[in-house]
């Protein structure tokens, strides 16, 4: 049975997206800051365009920069600083591609070798949450879903710590 990814307006500017993982936190983690995991799951399959580049150094301070696109000619680019990295527990990013950006922070809670992902993302103001939800509240599901596949093969292939 899949579990179910929802995506709330908390408020007029936090969107909060929760998904149950049937993987432990160490290895939902890895999947959120590792380049080579990430590139697997982070675009939707549907959208037609592919996460062209990867690059993220996910310590505070460090930084981020991903191009999506159909091809390199026209790259769109999403880019940042973490403000927080606590391993297997939270990680607090900037969206700085534009003045709409959001806060983002992600938390990753164990129980019983499951992991509750919670993202909450904190906009500047209520019209810029307003452009961002229908995207991500078409994205979000399909995109939690692929991590959902990479994360069955992943504890396949690492086995138990």
């Amino acid at each position: 049975m899949k579990n179910p990814t929802t995506v709330v307006r908390q408020s007029e500017r936090e969107l909060v997206v929760t998904r149950t993982f049937n993987s432990p936190t160490r290895i939902v983690f890895e999947a959120w800051t590792k380049p080579e995991l990430i590139k697997q799951w982070w675009v939707p399959k549907s959208m037609g365009v592919s996460l062209l580049s990867c690059e993220m150094d996910a310590r505070v301070g460090g930084g981020y920069r991903f191009e999506f696109g159909p091809d390199a000619s026209k790259p769109i680019a999403f880019y940042g600083k973490y403000l927080e990295a606590t391993p297997h527990a939270r990680l607090v990013w900037t969206n700085e591609e534009s003045d709409d950006g959001a806060i983002t922070t992600v938390t990753f809670e164990e129980k019983e070798g499951k992991t509750l992902l919670a993202m909450h993302e904190l906009y500047p103001s209520k019209e810029a949450l307003d452009h961002a939800f229908a995207g991500m509240e078409g994205c979000m599901p399909e995109t939690f879903e692929q991590l959902d596949e990479l994360l069955v093969t992943l504890g396949a292939s690492v086995g138990p710590s």
